[in-house]
């Protein structure tokens, strides 16, 4: 269905301005139809971001180091951080090499939890399913050219 349709709006000022509407209500569409998921494990997208990065990661990171590598950077990433830790899912440490700071890994439970969201990959590749594989190349080199 196009765009027009779904939002009923048959004008925009000029394709940059659809574009801008239809990543905005494209992303919101992708985060619906995924919503499901986030809220069968009692977690919201950005701390299943954190826990992807921390498994990804390997070793103990600080919040700066995971908001850097964060989809959302405009996140309170130690607030993120601090649920997590009261759903022990990340444990966090005082840094070895400098007291001043807090280290944060991934706790077992939180392995566990993504372990269990693996299995939901496929659902999750199925909202794009419907693009080739040198469409989707091509989109991820669009998307990629316009946030450079």
């Amino acid at each position: 269905m196009s765009l027009e349709n779904d939002i009923q709006q048959a004008k925009f000022r000029n394709e940059h301005h659809k574009v801008s509407v239809n990543l905005i209500y494209t992303c919101n569409w992708l985060m619906e139809k995924h919503k499901h998921l986030f809220e069968k494990a009692d977690i919201t997208p950005q701390q299943f971001n954190i826990l992807r990065i921390l498994r990804g990661a390997g070793t103990p990171l600080s919040t700066l180091q995971i908001r850097q590598r964060m989809l959302d950077k405009m996140s309170d990433t130690s607030r993120i951080v601090d649920r997590l830790v009261k759903k022990e899912l990340v444990v966090k440490v005082i840094c070895k090499t400098d007291r001043r700071l807090v280290d944060v890994t991934i706790s077992e439970k939180g392995l566990s939890l993504l372990d269990k969201m693996d299995g939901c990959n496929e659902e999750m590749d199925a909202s794009v399913g419907s693009l080739t594989q040198d469409e989707a190349i091509a989109l991820n080199r669009l998307l990629d050219k316009m946030r450079g």
